[in-house]
């Protein structure tokens, strides 16, 4: 029996194993955020017009079903108008593939592509003080071995400004010890990056990893099962350390803190300490000093 042409899930499977492993070559976060994005449509369409995921035509799909689908992400699901846009780009992703794959679905993913992403506010990344950032590191019971774990990998978080998912992905050979030690880093967009580690970090790590290899597995950062810590699980250990925090630091309790903002206190630390010092150039006119505050009124009170 040959499939129908239209039905989709050829497509899909062609679309997840052919374009964005081999042709494409994204990340896996990013394709994980496209599976995640199937997955709701999928069940959408099965419970609001009652077709099965093996029975869904490219047809089915048209530009007001997709219009529905963003609809109901943002006022059923509550999502955000950003994870709007990144489930659009996704199905935009798409449409394009199926394009070229099947000339009878151009005028369909042509109205598809044609949805517009929604304009989002753009809002001040958080701030933490000093103050704040110490009561977060002084958190976990270091007397236990979850909680050597957890000041590790948010002493880490600190020094490097890493994102959580590298942190999760963090391996021991990543740490690289010698007359200067530092962190080798693949980002986002598949750029690498080094980061020195100050000689507070690299102590603990060097302690942490003598633990941490007994489960015989390269992670920096494992669960207690041994197996590799998901991004969930960081968030998770991090609000677990602000609760803790907040006898020490009530102002904790006032602020919204996520590992991003954790990684932003870095790179405003950083220019707060160069705008100490910095000065222009001579022959410039007027060589002035410049203000920490022009570099860190956003970031610290």
């Amino acid at each position: 029996m040959t499939t129908s042409p239209s039905l989709i899930s050829p497509y899909v499977q062609a679309f997840f194993v052919e374009h964005l492993q081999q042709h494409k070559r994204l990340s896996q976060q990013t394709i994980a955020s496209c599976r995640d994005t199937f997955r709701l449509l999928l069940n959408f369409m099965k419970h609001t017009r009652g077709i099965e995921p093996s029975a869904l035509r490219v047809t089915d799909l048209d530009a007001p079903t997709i219009l529905a689908f963003l609809d109901f992400l943002e006022q059923q699901r509550g999502n955000r108008v950003r994870s709007r846009n990144i489930r659009l780009s996704a199905l935009r992703t798409f449409f394009r593939f199926v394009a070229l794959r099947e000339p009878d679905s151009v005028e369909i993913a042509t109205r598809v592509l044609a949805i517009p992403r929604k304009r989002e506010d753009k809002k001040l990344i958080g701030y933490l003080t000093r103050e704040e950032i110490e009561a977060l590191l002084a958190a976990p019971d270091r007397s236990q071995w979850i909680g050597r774990r957890d000041h590790a990998l948010l002493l880490t978080l600190y020094n490097s400004g890493a994102r959580v998912s590298e942190m999760v992905t963090l391996t021991r050979p990543q740490v690289h010890c010698g007359a200067t030690t530092f962190l080798q880093l693949y980002g986002k967009g598949r750029k690498e990056r080094t980061v020195p580690l100050w000689p507070d970090t690299a102590r603990v790590l060097k302690s942490w990893f003598q633990e941490v290899e007994a489960f015989g597995r390269p992670m920096a950062f494992p669960n207690t099962r041994g197996n590799p810590l998901s991004r969930y699980g960081a968030k998770y250990l991090l609000q677990r350390a602000v609760q803790r925090a907040v006898a020490r630091c009530p102002s904790l309790s006032t602020k919204t803190i996520t590992p991003h903002v954790v990684r932003h206190y870095l790179p405003c630390l950083t220019m707060s300490d160069n705008a100490k010092t910095f000065t222009d150039r001579p022959g410039n006119s007027g060589s002035r000093r410049l203000s920490p505050d022009r570099c860190t009124r956003h970031s610290f009170p």
